[in-house]
Formats: C-alpha cells, structure tokens, sequence
C-alpha cells in the first residue's frame, strides 16, 4: 500500500530492493522539482468561512501601546474578518510622549505593496479601512488604492477614519484637510471623526446634539451613507452620533449613546 505525499512516496512495508530508488528515478524526481519551482503560485483562496469578509487596513502602528493597526486588527479577527494591515507609520510609541523613533511609509511605498498584491490576485477585498495619514501624498496614493480595489469589487466599502486633531487642534498638515473634505468625503461609504474632525469637514460649528446630526446630514448628500461622530463634547456628558442613510434623497435612521465623562486627560488608547 502506497501513500502519495507530494512529490514523495511513502511504503508500508521495506524496499525489497535495498532501499534505493534507481538513478533513472531520481531524475525524474529532479525534472519534476525543476517544473514545480517554475509553476504560477497558487492563488489565495476567497472564499470565506462567514460573511464578514476581507479587510486592508491602512494605519498607523507603535511597538509599545495600541494605536491604529495595533487597536483594530484583533478585534475585527475576533469578529470573523480577515484582516490585511498596512502600517502607514511605524512608532517606538505614539506621539503623546516627549519623544518616539520609527519609520514613515511614503505613498510610492505604499504603491508598491499594492502593485505586489496585484501581481498575485491577491486585491479582493470587501472592506478599506483608513486612520491616521500623515501626508497629502500618502492620502493621494490611498484614493488610488480606493479606485484600484474598487476596479476588483465594485462594492468595496470603504470606512474612512478621518485623523485630523482634536479639541480645536490639527496634528496633521493644514492642507490635507481639504483633501479630505474635496476627494475623500466623496468615496467613503461610512466616515468615523470626532468633534472637531467633522467641523474640519462640514465647516459648521457643532456646540449640540442637533448642530451633530446637521453635520451628519451634511454629510450624507456630500457621500457616506453612514456617519458616526465619535464624541461630541456636550457639558457633563460625552455624546456618539450614529446616522444612516439607506436610500439618497430619505431620511437617515439616526442614535445616539450618551457616555459619562471621567474628569481626566487621556491621550488616544495607546497610553
């Protein structure tokens, strides 16, 4: 009885023959091992164990903390996805703290990571998901990103991260804010800023719960069908708008979540 193991045979019983395979056989073998080497990689497989899908995330990372990647990539695993990550930056730790080393990655980079995926079929995905970006260029190349898994899957939803600032503070380049609101906005099928990122987008000023669904309404007819405004900043409370439009033109379903405030400073998660 014989077992076939690749390009290997394994015997239930000795080789009567002393154990040696024939120098004609281990040409073959050889000739065989040539034409493998030279044969097209297999294709990843899409098909998907549950419904959730396959997901690139472009974001931020740091070594030490959970910022970007390093906060969303397990927990969208934990709920069934198959995460890609592209780390935008790579950090000793997140820039709240007197000093941090790493790496920036540049969109002619960030170009070719895709180029490599596309080599290989490998640009499936029915999910982009976008954070922290640094530099005009960088979101330039991610909007061609969106245009080229678009071409792959047409119903690519694209969730938008729209890092900016907070509290009334840019930490980005003044100029990739009407980036954002001109060509991004336009594409994204859901945006997740906070307070003052969306004011950033909407040019309105949002002191009230009813100033947060305007904005959200605003932005519906500029693109995203779904907004959630992270926290808005209301007198003793914190305040996460939700509002989807399931058809242009209709009225958004629209929730909030009203989260008490702890009276303390905290810089992101990655602390």
């Amino acid at each position: 009885m014989y077992r076939h193991v690749g390009l290997y045979r394994l015997s239930s019983r000795p080789d009567l023959g002393g154990g040696l395979r024939k120098l004609s056989d281990s040409f073959k073998s050889r000739s065989l091992l040539k034409e493998s080497s030279m044969a097209p990689p297999p294709i990843l497989s899409l098909a998907l164990p549950s419904g959730t899908g396959r997901v690139l995330s472009i974001q931020s990372h740091t070594v030490q903390g959970y910022v970007g990647n390093k906060s969303a990539v397990f927990p969208l695993q934990l709920l069934g996805y198959d995460v890609d990550p592209i780390n935008s930056v790579q950090f000793s730790n997140h820039t709240g703290y007197p000093t941090f080393k790493g790496q920036v990655l540049n969109g002619e980079q960030l170009w070719e990571l895709i180029e490599g995926l596309a080599a290989n079929n490998l640009l499936y995905y029915t999910h982009l998901l976008t954070g922290y970006i640094g530099s005009v260029s960088f979101l330039n190349t991610v909007l061609q990103v969106v245009e080229k898994l678009r071409s792959v899957n047409p119903d690519l939803i694209y969730v938008c991260d729209p890092v900016m600032g907070d509290e009334g503070k840019l930490y980005v380049h003044s100029d990739l804010v009407s980036v954002y609101r001109q060509k991004v906005v336009p594409v994204a099928s859901m945006l997740t800023p906070n307070q003052f990122e969306v004011e950033q987008l909407t040019g309105f000023r949002i002191a009230s719960e009813s100033d947060g669904l305007k904005a959200c309404n605003y932005l519906h007819t500029a693109g995203p069908s779904k907004v959630v405004i992270t926290s808005l900043n209301l007198e003793d409370n914190l305040l996460l708008i939700g509002s989807h439009q399931k058809t242009k033109g209709e009225p958004p379903e629209q929730f909030k979540i009203v989260i008490p405030k702890i009276h303390a400073y905290f810089t992101g998660t990655g602390i």
